[in-house]
């Protein structure tokens, strides 16, 4: 029996789902504990349910997840409203080195993925299939790349990107809470936060003040953004290299807030922005969860499962040594090893939401609140697409 949700009622489950995580997290003190973000929890276990479900026969559920890249896109937008040039200038060394650590792991995980292939004595190309395309790169390159790997010969090289993608979302947002929050208490990083200021937040208070008369606006100039940038995504698209859907929308909202800022013309509504960005973040997530097809996993073969644990326990040791020490062996940086394991396994709205989990439980940090939706979201999955085209020209 199939059951089939238009995209309203896609919608509706995954605002359920929402609402499920959240009270099992009010409950149980364990998810608590472990900052195991809301969607996250209503999430699996749906998935789980929906996979049981396959798996004996007795239903197959079928989503209409359009209004998920919808709202994946709302979000991003947001984020790009956030990225203004003093920003930058009060966080470029940051950014660099943020960048520079994002380039290693990528590197570092396709040089993984093609080492343990071989030690299993399977095709590296297949082996790649659980790198950075699935891991940094997300579904979205899982479904790009896994068909230019068809062309090299590999079956069901898209199947097995999208499992490995599956699999890294859920195993980065599992893992980016306990990550972080074993950091922040076993060293007492709450000593090493750092306080909101102008210099590091740039925007002024009343700027971030919410009116709700104002929502409206917010609305509006979110959607011109997501608008023009879809013309900026077709443009980039040309250059024949794969760049997510909604890098057009966050490049013209960057450019916006930059000349309403600078000219003073017109205002921005950040505070109204952020909300609805919020919004749009926990329904993506919601939506993302409750479209898993975990028995996808199932399918893979014990190498390919040795493959993705390697993966996971690289992302951990990256995170926890390399990323905290790096990044200066703070608050901020505890907070950026969380989001890294979001976007490491998977896709930045993870990260977004590991880190906001203990934001939430802990204090604010901006330096990781600039740092992981610029590298995740604009340079990573640039930088992914000419590394993984170098590894698979080389193999």
């Amino acid at each position: 029996m199939k059951i089939e949700l238009d995209m309203y009622q896609t919608m509706a489950a995954a605002v359920l789902v929402l609402m499920l995580g959240k009270v099992l997290k009010r409950r149980i003190n364990m998810l608590e504990r472990f900052c195991i973000p809301a969607p996250v929890i209503g999430g699996v276990l749906f998935a789980i349910f929906t996979c049981v479900c396959y798996v004996t026969g007795v239903a197959e559920f079928q989503f209409d997840d359009i209004l998920k890249e919808v709202c994946m896109v709302f979000f991003f937008t947001s984020v790009g409203f956030q990225a203004n040039l003093k920003v930058l200038k009060s966080g470029g060394k940051a950014l660099i080195v943020f960048l520079g650590l994002v380039i290693v792991l990528i590197f570092s995980q396709n040089l993984l993925a093609v080492g343990l292939s071989k030690i299993l004595r399977i095709n590296p190309l297949v082996g790649l299939c659980t790198g950075s395309i699935p891991m940094v790169g997300g579904h979205g390159t899982a479904g790009a790349f896994g068909t230019v790997l068809e062309d090299f010969g590999i079956s069901g090289a898209t199947t097995l990107c999208t499992a490995g993608a599956t699999f890294g979302l859920i195993a980065g947002s599992m893992l980016g809470g306990p990550v972080g929050k074993r950091l922040i208490e076993k060293k007492n990083l709450l000593d090493t936060v750092v306080t909101e200021d102008d210099s590091l937040l740039v925007e002024e208070e009343k700027k971030h003040a919410r009116h709700t008369s104002m929502y409206p606006a917010a609305v509006f100039q979110l959607i011109i953004a997501m608008g023009i940038g879809t013309v900026v995504s077709r443009l980039l698209s040309l250059t024949g290299m794969t760049f997510p859907i909604y890098i057009g929308a966050m490049i013209v909202a960057a450019f916006i807030r930059n000349i309403g800022e600078y000219s003073g013309k017109f205002t921005i509504y950040m505070g109204e922005i952020n909300d609805i960005g919020g919004i749009s973040l926990s329904l993506f997530l919601g939506m993302a969860m409750i479209t898993l097809k975990l028995w996808q996993l199932a399918d893979l073969a014990l190498p390919l499962l040795v493959l993705l644990a390697g993966q996971t326990l690289l992302i951990f040791l990256f995170t926890y040594f390399v990323v905290f020490n790096v990044m200066g062996r703070d608050y901020d940086a505890a907070v950026l090893s969380s989001g890294v394991c979001g976007f490491g396994m998977g896709a930045t709205p993870n990260a977004m939401a590991n880190m906001q989990v203990l934001c939430e439980k802990y204090a604010p940090s901006v330096k990781a609140y600039l740092l992981v939706p610029l590298v995740g979201s604009l340079f990573a999955d640039f930088i992914n697409s000419l590394v993984l085209t170098l590894f698979i020209n080389i193999l």
